[in-house]
């Protein structure tokens, strides 16, 4: 099995498991193009909702960390830039995905990307 030459990892932290209530707090990206780290990104983002005290167990995030952040409204254009020509990689891909595909939704965008799961792809290999 030969990977895509052009890959964008994913992995995002949340208030929660709902992609219609819950907001990304968190965006952690790596850009690989080529076979070679090209960019890096991360940052935390404004949900404009309160952090549920056991999401700041589970993450270690706290509202503090949140003070101040860009909203996702901020930076889905510089987002955009990173999926361009990429396979999107993520540990369970399908909830990473699904929150990104809402959110630029909630803005009029369309975020329509090859995705490839480590959670299936580790799997298959086990």
């Amino acid at each position: 099995m030969d990977l895509p030459k052009n890959l964008t990892f994913v992995d995002i932290e949340t208030t929660g498991g709902s992609i219609t209530f819950d907001r990304i707090i968190e965006i952690g990206i790596l850009q690989v193009r080529d076979n070679k780290l090209e960019r890096t990104y991360q940052t935390f983002l404004n949900p404009d909702r309160a952090l549920p005290p056991e999401i700041t167990n589970l993450t270690g995030i706290s509202a503090a960390d949140l003070e101040g952040a860009p909203s996702f409204f901020d930076i889905k254009d510089e987002l955009m830039d990173y999926f361009e020509d990429t396979v999107f990689v993520a540990h369970n891909a399908r909830f990473d995905y699904g929150f990104l595909k809402q959110e630029f939704l909630r803005f009029g965008q369309r975020f329509t990307q090859k995705q490839l799961c480590t959670v299936k792809l580790s799997r298959l290999l086990y």
